[in-house]
């Protein structure tokens, strides 16, 4: 028996009332209606007997200008961690439920109940029972996407089968496989008569699938009537991301063409193009019948340093484009090669090597490719040896502090391993402050890392659109002494810097020097940009330090022969 609590009754209400609803509604029942003042209670035959009660008339059926709530009876004594969760949007995406269970605590398991509603049920268990009376006192009544939730207990297995002498438990049976840890971890679960239909979409346009704040992910799910989860948190770094459509089969199709749409658009809008004005690719395309894409330059991370070619066409015109392409990228890569055989670095100061951005082997890395940086770079001290720690301030949405920190700290710590170097997130300056400030401190392959990675998460996270480029401000103390070189006369260096680097590179005037003598250089601009901005900076720096250098006296150890 599945036994109901009936809340919000009027004084004037009766059991013939409360009857002739259910009856009316064509919700069974077992036994007669136990009124009380302000509530009752009745037995249902069934689980869903019981679901159909709760969802047909809890805040939908008025007796005696009251609205009736209806929920399960759960007594104290059987209230535990688990409990369901009612009337959720049908389009509301798994993510946004995952981070609207976790403020109240810690989620063992999240399975979603079959049902013949339009709006989504789940059954929730929290790690304690505080914290899930903390989240029933929360959720239950509060409105999301003008939908209003209904919270009730499951009532405590083992205490139910206690009391069930063997006539079935009291509640709510698991539906589907359990999950184990935080249900982020595990695929959405199926609605009722749904087909999952998973594809793979590259990874650069995932946000535009998204939208800024979900919105066209949100629109899609609302004209397609299908619960999509996109993956985008698996795999990091791969060219493509999985996207799971749960639906009818016409719904599936309806989603997987709109967001083949999406992709579309948004592939002819960026116009990625090979060789001059695009001619190269236009030619493959019109001698082959197909249709190309190149993902952008500016997806590159040091987490996914490849770009992505994707041919469109029937299978001998894809092969035909496939050996072209291949003969171009062929020529292209020994060409590239040659030239890093005869530059020391792509970022003055920085150690390829220790990025990880190419492999130590790869024809054209010389040895002084794979070993330290090259002679005169700032990839070591200004006098030799290791290379320097240095410290850079980079402001980031005071919103965005949540993901660069992670659940419980760990992805900044893993961020931090990573990179190299140490993390820290400076406290607000001020109350209702826009921006935060982290603090990173390494080497400049560990800058370079850490800072790839910040912006890459901005993206990720949606805090810049999916066309929108991510530019931060980022902020390197000098000695004041040497802000002049930084500048150069009339401003000369400093209008070099900016046409080299295309970042906003500012000294602002009449600073008061800190305690250490040290004033702020300024450089706002996209990821590259910003280091190279750096670097080159740091160069002036490491040139202003060897001139202040003193001379070795005519009593000091000669100079050592220069190596042939």
């Amino acid at each position: 028996m599945n036994k109901l609590y009936i809340g919000n009754v009027s004084a004037e209400a009766s059991e013939e009332d409360l009857e002739t609803i259910f009856e009316r509604l064509k919700i069974p029942h077992s036994g007669p209606f136990l009124v009380k003042t302000g509530y009752a209670f009745v037995d249902c035959p069934d689980e869903k007997a019981a679901n159909l009660a709760i969802e047909r008339i809890s805040g939908n059926e008025e007796l005696f200008g009251k609205v009736l709530e209806v929920a399960i009876s759960v007594p104290k004594s059987q209230r535990s961690c688990k409990m369901q969760i009612r009337n959720i949007p049908p389009h509301m995406q798994w993510e946004v439920l995952d981070g609207m269970l976790a403020q109240y605590g810690t989620v063992e398991s999240c399975e979603q109940v079959n049902t013949d509603t339009e709006t989504a049920v789940v059954n929730v268990r929290y790690a304690a029972k505080d914290q899930a009376r903390l989240a029933m006192e929360k959720l239950n009544g509060s409105m999301m996407e003008n939908f209003a939730l209904k919270v009730s207990y499951i009532p405590d297995e083992t205490a139910a089968a206690e009391g069930a002498s063997g006539r079935g438990r009291r509640g709510f049976n698991a539906r589907g496989t359990p999950r184990s840890g935080s249900p982020g971890q595990g695929a959405r679960p199926k609605m009722q008569s749904d087909i999952p239909l998973r594809m793979l979409v590259p990874t650069q346009f995932v946000g535009a699938i998204i939208g800024k704040e979900g919105a066209t992910i949100r629109n899609i799910t609302k004209q397609t009537h299908s619960k999509i989860d996109i993956h985008r948190k698996e795999n990091a770094g791969a060219a493509e991301k999985p996207i799971t459509i749960h639906s009818t089969p016409e719904g599936c199709l309806n989603a997987c063409m709109t967001i083949m749409e999406i992709m579309q658009k948004e592939a002819v809008d960026t116009k990625l193009l090979i060789g001059k004005e695009g001619r190269n690719l236009k030619k493959i395309e019109q001698d082959t019948g197909t249709k190309i894409t190149i993902s952008a330059l500016l997806d590159l991370t040091v987490y996914n340093l490849e770009r992505t070619i994707t041919i469109n066409g029937t299978l001998k015109e894809s092969n035909k484009a496939l050996e072209e392409l291949m003969t171009k990228i062929m020529e292209s890569y020994e060409s590239d090669m040659a030239a890093m055989n005869l530059q020391s670095n792509l970022i003055p100061g920085l150690n390829l090597n220790a990025l990880g951005l190419f492999p130590s082997g790869a024809p054209g890395m010389g040895p002084s490719m794979s070993g330290m940086p090259p002679h005169g770079a700032h990839g070591g001290s200004a006098y030799g040896g290791q290379p320097e720690s240095e410290t850079v301030h980079l402001f980031i949405p005071a919103l965005a502090v949540g993901a660069i920190i992670g659940k419980q700290g760990q992805h900044i710590k893993q961020l931090s391993h990573f990179a190299g170097a140490s993390i820290k997130i400076a406290p607000a300056e001020e109350k209702d402050s826009i921006q935060r400030v982290v603090i990173i401190i390494g080497t400049p392959e560990a800058q370079f890392k850490a800072q790839c990675r910040i912006f890459g998460k901005l993206k990720e996270e949606n805090f810049f659109g999916p066309k929108e480029e991510v530019k931060l401000e980022a902020h390197i103390k000098v000695p004041s002494f040497a802000a002049g070189r930084v500048i150069g006369k009339g401003g000369k260096t400093v209008n070099e810097l900016q046409n080299l680097t295309c970042a906003e590179v500012v000294v602002p005037r009449d600073q008061t020097p800190d305690e250490n003598d040290q004033v702020i250089v300024k450089i706002i601009g996209h990821f590259f940009a910003c280091q190279l901005a750096q670097r080159k900076i740091q160069e002036i720096l490491a040139q202003v330090r060897r001139q202040q250098q003193p001379k070795p006296t005519s009593g000091g150890q000669p100079p050592q022969p220069r190596r042939k």
